[in-house]
């Protein structure tokens, strides 16, 4: 076979950031370390309890959904479905899902169309030990949404670049920490050739796990084609240490799951949320930010990317530039880009600190900054400042001062 177009669709799990699980009152903390420490007779599906749904989740969802263009409420109302499947981390021997009435339908993302986005409720997690497995319900009912787009995607670079820039968002929101190390975010791809018979990769935890597993797919699946083999529909597991997939269980359909509306739950509808208060609350998104400051600071698009990655940080490199220009009319907003990514990101990263609890001021920062570019302080002491200034508090005219570190 000749011509051979690789085809993508991705489906995004996300634990959302709500102080509770889905359908009861236990804590939904992903860093609890201790098993079964947040759980009650609702997330453990003990016979006779009633979930209750948890508001703050479906606005989480339902402001994504604006902020990506989707069609939240697409029917007028949204309901819950009974996904039936057994696995040992399933108390209820089902899961609450959503079927054929979503959140949101539609929207798009770096040119790639949305299907639809909907919520549901996450599995608990096994532990292996060589005296068998052990279950644990901490994570079981936390509010888990799932993101599932069109196959649109070409490349495995394209597939990575989504990923990070649905993160990204995910992060400006405040829907979720998207941690993927912790499992916050897991990623699994439909991966198919000319269309044929697709293999979904399941619970992809890195970006380049998503790129390595796509590369890999698209020459298993383009060597079986040349060989006359056939691609069955399965489930493949990526297994990074050998840097192949392997194949876990034949793929389902959804008729298997024998989907039926959620009897314990009532129908979702539009007026029950103030859907405007939701879009205003919106902030101004990555690629919009990274824009405006190739336009306003000159920054070359390597640098951008770096500087808005954190949302936190972004507000403060731009506060910090609102300083410098009340200080220079002809302000150095390179020489600003410079200590802010290259000294004090670095002094950050190495104590493990956050720009949400920095001490260094933006006012403060852009002083040193603008005594930098005069060269009122040279150097190698703006960096022994500035070290003092994250350590203090301190301003830049007392840091320089104390330290002795004015060039005359």
């Amino acid at each position: 076979m000749d011509e051979k177009q690789l085809t993508v669709g991705l489906e995004i799990h996300v634990e959302l950031k709500t102080r509770t699980k889905m359908f009861c009152d236990c804590v939904n903390d992903p860093d609890e370390k201790h098993p079964n420490a947040n759980i009650c007779p609702v997330c453990t599906g003990h016979p006779g309890t009633l979930p209750t749904i948890n508001k703050k989740a479906v606005e989480l969802v339902l402001q994504l959904g604006l902020a990506l263009g989707g069609t939240v409420f697409p029917k007028g109302r949204s309901k819950f479905d009974r996904k039936n499947y057994f696995y040992p981390d399933l108390p209820k021997g089902y899961q609450i899902s959503q079927y054929d009435e979503p959140l949101v339908l539609g929207g798009s993302l770096n040119g790639i169309r949305i299907t639809r986005i909907h919520l549901e409720e996450d599995a608990g997690s096994l532990m292996h030990t060589a005296e068998g497995s052990l279950v644990d319900f901490n994570r079981a009912s936390a509010p888990l949404m799932e993101i599932v787009t069109e196959p649109d995607i070409r490349s495995a670079a394209e597939a990575a670049a989504f990923g990070e820039e649905l993160r990204r968002i995910l992060r400006y929101l405040g829907t979720s920490d998207a941690d993927m190390e912790k499992g916050l975010m897991r990623l699994e791809a439909n991966i198919s050739i000319n269309m044929g018979t697709k293999v979904e990769v399941k619970n992809i935890n890195s970006f380049k796990a998503v790129h390595d597993a796509i590369e890999y797919e698209y020459k298993r699946h383009s060597a079986a084609l040349d060989s006359g083999e056939k691609i069955i529909q399965e489930t493949r597991g990526w297994n990074a240490e050998k840097g192949i997939t392997v194949s876990q269980r034949t793929k389902e359909d959804a008729h298997d799951y024998r989907y039926f509306p959620e009897p314990d739950l009532p129908p979702m509808y539009a007026d029950a949320f103030d859907l405007e208060a939701l879009k205003a609350a919106i902030p101004e998104l990555p690629h919009e930010k990274r824009a405006r400051f190739i336009n306003e600071y000159g920054m070359k698009e390597v640098d951008v990317y770096v500087v808005t990655e954190d949302r936190a940080a972004a507000e403060f490199f731009e506060e910090s530039a609102s300083e410098l220009k009340e200080l220079d009319a002809t302000p150095n907003y390179g020489l600003l880009l410079n200590y802010f990514t290259s000294d004090l990101w670095g002094m950050m990263k190495k104590d493990g600190m956050q720009f949400t609890s920095l001490k260094l001021t933006p006012a403060n920062f852009a002083s040193l900054v603008a005594m930098a570019s005069i060269g009122e302080v040279g150097s190698r002491g703006a960096q022994d400042a500035l070290a003092h200034m994250v350590a203090t508090g301190a301003t830049a005219e007392a840091t320089v001062t104390e330290t002795n570190l004015r060039q005359v």
